[in-house]
């Protein structure tokens, strides 16, 4: 409590967990769909699009943010396009983008301003790039994700388990799929402050893998991982401050240790299940 009270004595320390939390909590429960569809790399893909994006507004002296959205989201209706068209698997096209918006960004940005603290930031994430503008667009845009993911709760939890049965009930899929897309490309954008293009994907993949190792329902996983989420954004700040480490990495390596965890947890009741089958199995051999 002592480091908390000392890390919220300085501005920038709050706008970060201000925005880090409520990015987190985006990222992780659009995670869970992500990953149950299969097409948890989108997050990868996108965060390099998005670099992409930001290398060019940083370039020419644009609003970063502003540009970045518009331009993943436009890579998002790309993506689910060639998806459903079937002419291309989806995870060659995200390999295809995501290295072509990297190579792009990665050009202007040499040609241009070269790699200053502002784009690396970009890429590998730093505490320090989150301004006052930046943390009230996220706020607002991460309530904006959270309302639609919670309206929209039932309907996204019937078009992620079965896209065929949502459609003979009448659910719009297509769209369905494509606001699903959408709210994740706008979480990408704002979580690259922080995170960084590298690694913001984790924040997508680690939480809802971690929580289907011991939950099992669509609601306690998303539960789960939304406070797994939150809960290992704060440990890995406290670490990053306390030894001095970069934010992103260490958020990271938390939610890796949380996953270890519960993969340990995992395994204890599978075996004990196991072995309270083979006690049941025996004694019935005995009767």
């Amino acid at each position: 409590m002592g480091m908390m009270s000392e890390m919220l004595s300085y501005p920038f320390l709050v706008r970060a967990l201000a925005g880090g939390i409520l990015v987190s909590l985006c990222a992780s429960l659009l995670g869970v769909s992500l990953v149950l569809k299969r097409y948890s790399m989108i997050g990868d893909g996108l965060s390099h699009v998005s670099f992409g994006a930001l290398s060019f507004a940083v370039a020419f002296g644009w609003s970063p943010l502003k540009i970045s959205v518009p331009v993943v989201v436009i890579a998002a209706f790309f993506l689910l396009r060639i998806r459903s068209n079937g002419k291309m698997k989806s995870d060659a096209a995200i390999a295809m983008i995501s290295a072509v918006a990297l190579a792009a960004g990665i050009i202007v940005t040499s040609m241009t301003t070269g790699m200053t603290t502002d784009v690396s930031s970009y890429m590998f994430g730093s505490i320090l790039a989150m301004s006052k503008e930046d943390v009230r667009l996220s706020v607002i845009l991460s309530f904006f994700v959270l309302g639609l993911f919670l309206i929209c709760y039932n309907k996204i939890f019937a078009v992620t388990f079965d896209e065929s049965f949502a459609r003979a009930t009448g659910v719009n899929v297509s769209w369905y799929n494509v606001l699903i897309a959408v709210l994740t490309a706008v979480t990408i954008v704002l979580g690259m402050r922080m995170m960084g293009a590298m690694l913001i994907s984790s924040l997508i993949i680690f939480p809802s893998l971690t929580s289907m190792r011991v939950f099992k329902s669509f609601r306690g996983v998303v539960i789960s991982s939304g406070i797994l989420s939150v809960v290992c954004f704060v440990i890995g700040m406290m670490a990053s401050y306390r030894y001095s480490t970069p934010a992103g990495a260490s958020v990271v390596m938390v939610n890796l240790a949380a996953f270890l965890i519960f993969s340990a947890i995992d395994y204890g009741v599978r075996m004990s299940r196991a072995d309270k089958k083979a006690g049941q199995g025996t004694a019935g051999k005995e009767e």
